[in-house]
């Protein structure tokens, strides 16, 4: 039985979604902990209503994002993590905690890897003029929206669509694709070879 640490900041419906395929596909692991950098994230009465342990580690009571990322791996580690997830925890981590757990982190970023990192991906879209667009499941490195990536899903831009319009449609292939990749990882079938992830197929 695998142990999964959920890190988030706001609402964390990518957690949410996480949970909920947890819990129907009953998979040979556990949410052992969802934690916060912010004490008042929706997501952590979700948590708490499907008796998942919380915690919030406020990243405003410390001096430097070492002193912070330091008190965050100390409370992730309680719950002996086998894999940790990023669903919108809007933190820049340092190298330190990146390697900590090298190969054990996932993120998802809303842009098609390695097309428009960082924030704001929506406008940057609209504004390339691109003809889709797209999430992307990845290991978290220490250079920022760059790992190799798990998986991928793919959206038309339409004749009107605005950054909000994009969000929505995509979060909603984000909600797909996201327990998708946690669950390879949780079954064993991720490896990450010459830089590249490879999927085993199952026989």
């Amino acid at each position: 039985m695998k142990n999964i640490v959920i890190l988030i900041s706001g609402r964390g419906s990518n957690m949410e979604a996480i949970v909920r395929a947890q819990q129907a596909e009953a998979w040979p692991a556990r949410i052992a902990a969802v934690i916060s950098n912010k004490p008042d994230a929706k997501g952590l009465a979700f948590a708490a209503s499907h008796g998942i342990p919380t915690a919030v580690v406020p990243n405003k009571e410390f001096p430097t994002r070492e002193a912070f990322d330091a008190a965050l791996q100390e409370t992730i580690d309680r719950f002996t993590p086998d894999l940790v997830v990023l669903a919108g925890f809007m933190r820049i981590l340092t190298a330190p905690f990146v390697e900590h757990y090298a190969g054990r982190m996932l993120n998802i970023h809303p842009s098609l890897l390695p097309l428009f990192p960082g924030l704001h991906t929506h406008r940057q879209a609209l504004d390339a003029g691109v003809a889709e667009h797209g999430a992307t499941v990845h290991f978290v490195t220490a250079e920022l929206d760059h790992g190799p990536a798990v998986i991928q899903a793919r959206i038309p831009v339409l004749p009107g669509d605005t950054e909000d319009s994009l969000a929505e449609r995509l979060l909603a292939e984000e909600h797909v694709i996201y327990p998708k990749a946690v669950r390879l990882f949780i079954e064993d079938r991720l490896s990450i070879e010459n830089g590249e992830v490879r999927i085993a197929v199952t026989p």
